[in-house]
């Protein structure tokens, strides 16, 4: 890797228009996702994390609580910037986040919906592959994985 993108906690419109981009490059046109399947309630709710390098956005996910852990989706980076490394500092920013703002009674659990061929990127992160593969709604098979990070 040669240089690591700035990540962000989102807090403009302009910021977060930027992710829905970058989302929308990776999910809906290169990976066919539909459009009604890749934006949703959730993305109200939740913080969004935005990646530049030298000024340009090249990487995206969100974060929210859930009752039972805080879940972790829409790992995106664009695909020029693929293969260097982004999207596992991508991950261990929203991590160190997520582990800096629990605090007890908080859960310490971290979960993901990860794509089957992410699978082994998230294992190499520390997430566990659990249960069935399924469909999201999005044609794409995925596995639940987890991480707990409290104990």
């Amino acid at each position: 890797m040669n240089a690591s993108p700035q990540f962000s906690l989102v807090q403009t419109q302009a910021d977060l228009d930027l992710c829905y981009e970058i989302r929308r490059a990776v999910f809906v046109v290169e990976q066919s996702v539909p459009l009604s399947e890749e934006f949703d309630t959730i993305d109200a709710k939740a913080t969004h994390v935005l990646g530049r390098l030298a000024g340009r956005a090249v990487a995206t996910g969100r974060l929210y609580r859930t009752g039972q852990a805080w879940r972790i989706g829409r790992i995106a980076v664009v695909a020029d910037a693929r293969g260097a490394g982004y999207g596992a500092a991508l991950m261990r920013f929203v991590m160190a986040h997520i582990r800096h703002i629990s605090a007890e009674p908080d859960p310490h659990q971290m979960e993901l919906d990860a794509q089957l061929s992410a699978i082994s990127f998230y294992e190499r992160l520390g997430f566990t592959a659990t249960g069935p593969e399924f469909d999201d709604g999005s044609g794409i098979l995925h596995r639940k994985m987890s991480l707990n990070f409290g104990e």
